[in-house]
């Protein structure tokens, strides 16, 4: 990575480690002085692959709303044109596998790591949060000797449940991955955790596998038939535990309740503090928020535009984006009440988002997102051949009783294809969002300094054609 410093706020360090899409670097808060770790994110080298896509945004909404001492943090999120940043507190104590691997850990050690870990998964389970992807490899040590849980990647959160009342998409690594998840039948986000809870379990007291085979089919064969051998060193008490937890039954392994309540996990078990201070209220049914997030206030700026990066599906039609006063709330109001008075049907999608339909069948979908405590960016797209609705009801209509034309608003983006944003809500503090709304007036007035320029060149071009006539 060339550059020695990022947004002039963060001087970045050497490399911590790296895949096949990202990069981690450690790096310094020049302001603070922190230490924090920041993992790039390459986006040319997933934005042809909607599932990578999918999962970088699950992964800011899901680590966004945990908040738990054992969780790695994440600060915040950071764009450019290239590349995206998750800056996350930096654990300097190196993977838990890497312990492992120079020995069995005792015990007390195992209780300890084990302890971290089921507050930690039962804390995620609160919130609706499902890791799918829990092993040492994932499983960090701080410089306190603490454990941290990262790599929210292949998570999953309540929205995906089906219908069946499972999520269904086959993920994890094979030696902790559950025996429901590979009969491919759907599955319990929280008990396929806990499976992978007791492998990491046994792997900690035993310091090898408890399923293991060079042939990754016989391997699957064993976990679907829990055919394991305990540590001739374990206890009585580990033996039962781990029992209930590498049970091949989801309906009768153990939950996450029962654990707290057994004798030898209760030891010396004490649960950690969670008022941080800064807990979000996000509850685990609400994947959704229509409060603006960090990127899709970065997109307003032309140069900075990640919606080729992170489109939802795309609507094809007339659409902008429009700065206006007044909270989410009152906008909603005030186009309700215009809807009223036309011979239109209003379709309530979410929170402040919503379709209008005409009888003729022409939609056009609306939403609202807060910007500050003063200003909201209405959205606006025409689709369903809504192009006649768009220019007579939004152009005609509602624009011109949202935009007060004293105050004179910014536009933000217009365009001819509108990609509709579906994120999970990403805080940003007061200063970013002073930084980032930044680039919004900068764009502007790009904006504008073009079209003066544009406007004295016709100017001048019809004195010379004047002249030659």
């Amino acid at each position: 990575m060339p550059e020695t410093q990022l947004f002039n706020k963060y001087a970045i360090g050497k490399l911590l480690g790296y895949g096949a899409f990202a990069k981690v670097y450690h790096a310094r808060n020049i302001i603070t002085g922190q230490s924090v770790a920041i993992k790039v994110i390459n986006k040319q080298r997933i934005s042809h692959n909607a599932r990578l896509v999918s999962n970088i945004k699950s992964e800011i909404d899901i680590m966004h709303r945990l908040h738990h001492p054992y969780i790695v943090k994440l600060f915040e999120v950071m764009a450019t044109k290239t590349k995206v940043y998750f800056v996350m507190e930096f654990v300097k104590g190196g993977e838990l596998f890497d312990t492992v691997v120079k020995g069995r850990l005792s015990e007390s050690k195992t209780r300890m790591y084990f302890q971290q870990l089921i507050s930690a998964v039962g804390y995620c389970h609160s919130r609706g949060v499902y890791h799918r992807d829990l092993k040492p490899e994932n499983l960090l040590i701080d410089e306190n000797g603490d454990l941290k849980v990262s790599d929210f990647g292949l998570s999953a959160v309540t929205g995906q449940i089906q219908d069946d009342g499972l999520l269904h998409t086959v993920c994890g690594s094979p030696a902790y991955v559950s025996p429901e998840i590979l009969t491919k039948r759907g599955y319990d986000g929280a008990k396929a955790d806990l499976w992978s809870c007791g492998v990491i379990l046994f792997v900690m007291n035993a310091g090898f596998l408890p399923f293991n085979d060079s042939n990754l089919m016989m391997m699957y064969k064993k976990i679907c038939d829990g055919e394991y051998r305990f540590a001739k060193w374990m206890s009585p008490d580990i033996r039962r535990l781990l029992s209930r937890l590498l049970d091949t039954n989801p309906e009768t392994r153990i939950t996450v309740h029962e654990i707290r309540s057994d004798p030898w996990f209760k030891k010396g078990y004490k649960e950690p503090n969670l008022d941080f201070g800064f807990e979000t209220s996000v509850k685990p049914e609400e994947d959704k928020s229509s409060e603006l997030n960090a990127f899709d206030i970065i997109s307003f700026s032309s140069g900075l535009n990640l919606s080729s990066l992170f489109a939802g599906k795309c609507f094809s039609g007339k659409g902008e984006r429009v700065v206006v006063d007044g909270s989410p709330e009152n906008v909603i109001g005030k186009v309700e009440g215009i809807v009223k008075e036309v011979d239109v049907r209003m379709k309530i999608r979410s929170k402040w988002c919503l379709d209008l339909v005409s009888e003729n069948g022409d939609v056009i979908g609306i939403g609202v997102f807060r910007l500050t405590e003063k200003l909201a960016v209405v959205e606006v797209e025409s689709k369903s051949g809504g192009g006649d609705l768009y220019e007579d009801l939004w152009m005609g209509k509602i624009k011109s009783e949202l935009v007060d034309r004293r105050d004179v608003p910014v536009v933000v983006e217009r365009y001819s294809r509108i990609s509709s944003h579906d994120w999970g809500h990403i805080g940003a503090s007061i200063p970013e969002k002073r930084l980032l709304a930044s680039h919004i007036n900068k764009a502007q007035l790009r904006e504008n300094e073009m079209k003066v320029k544009l406007d004295g060149r016709r100017k001048r071009q019809m004195r010379i054609e004047k002249d030659y006539r």
